[in-house]
Parts: C-alpha cells; sequence; structure tokens
C-alpha cells in the first residue's frame, strides 16, 4: 500500500473470516480496480498440494510470500538489483500470526490475529481466500473433481466434503498430510 492510502476506497476491510462471502467479493472487486488504476499493487501466489505434501506448509507459505515480494519488486522497481535493494530497505512488510519475511525486508512487523488488527493485512486475507475460493470453483468443472462439490465447501472440511473423500479417495488438489485422519476416520463424526 503507499504512504497516507486512503482507507475509505475499500470500505469494510476486516478479517476475511469475520466477512460474508458477497463482502469479501465486493472488496476483491474494488482491490482490483485500485490495482488497475496504479492506487496499489497486490499480488495472490498458490503453493499446490502436492508441493506442500513434499515440503511442509511453513516452507510453502515461505515460498509463496516470497514469491509475491518478489513480484511486488519488480513491480515496484523494475529489475534493476539498486531498486529491488531500496524496496527491500524501504517496504514496511506487516505480517499475521508467526509468518516471517525474508531478512533483507528490515522493516517486518509480525502480528498475532493481524488480519482482524491491520487493514492491509486483513485485504491480504481477503485477496488470498477469494482466490483460493474462485480456484475451488473452476475445479468443480472439471470432471475429476466434481464428486467432491467444491462449489459448496470450496475445500474445508465440512461433512459434506469428508464424505466424499471417503467415497472418492482424495484428488489431486488434497494435501494427503492433512486429509491423512479424515480418509482412514468415520466422516459422520
Amino acid at each position: 500500500m503507499p504512504d497516507g492510502f486512503d482507507w475509505n476506497q475499500i470500505p469494510g476491510v476486516n478479517d476475511s473470516k469475520k466477512l460474508t462471502e458477497n463482502k469479501r467479493d465486493e472488496i476483491f472487486e474494488i482491490t482490483k480496480k485500485l490495482k488497475k488504476e496504479g492506487k496499489l499493487q497486490v499480488e495472490v501466489t498458490m503453493v499446490g498440494a502436492r508441493v506442500i505434501d513434499s515440503i511442509g506448509i511453513v516452507p510453502s507459505i515461505q515460498r509463496a510470500m516470497n514469491r509475491a515480494l518478489n513480484r511486488l519488486e519488480k513491480k515496484q522497481n523494475g529489475t534493476v538489483k539498486s531498486t529491488i535493494l531500496s524496496f527491500q530497505k524501504m517496504a514496511i512488510v506487516k505480517l499475521d500470526g508467526g509468518l516471517k519475511a525474508p531478512d533483507e525486508y528490515l522493516n517486518q512487523e509480525t502480528i498475532v490475529k493481524g488480519d482482524s488488527k491491520e487493514k492491509v493485512i486483513g485485504l491480504a486475507s481477503i485477496m488470498a481466500k477469494v482466490t483460493r475460493d474462485r480456484y475451488m470453483i473452476k475445479k468443480t468443472l472439471k470432471p475429476d473433481f466434481q464428486a467432491y462439490a467444491f462449489e459448496a465447501h470450496k475445500g474445508y472440511g465440512t461433512k459434506k466434503h469428508r464424505e466424499a473423500i471417503a467415497e472418492c479417495g482424495l484428488s489431486s488438489e488434497h494435501r494427503q498430510s492433512f486429509c491423512r485422519n479424515i480418509v482412514f476416520n468415520n466422516p459422520s463424526d
């Protein structure tokens, strides 16, 4: 976010879990419009289930964050090394929970429950959730994923989703390391 950003341009930013789906979608679209107008920058990156199963959730989060920060650096400064170093020194990185940006980012702050305390973290949580939810809905259009009804639960562990996993097994979108208990336990528990 640029210094002095007017948050009145994006009313209602908060922790994505505290907002309705419609409100998240509204904020997502406003943010995309502001990005297109050059009033802010946003990058959402994703890491697939196979990578998470291979290297673990924390390294996967770090990988996605590094990728997003690298994209923001390039958009802010081009690819000239001296300007990237300037970006790393000048940028203020605010993170939720126990996250940590690479050490090159000198001005970083980790805030527990930051998505409800800092608008920039809340906006990041909204952008990430809407992007992921839309990705899961899009997956439902493919025959291999229709039995899982991702459009209804977006991959969260609802009873219906656990039952689909028990019946159909795991898909390539499922993290085996996370779903092990769902597959081997009674889905109606």
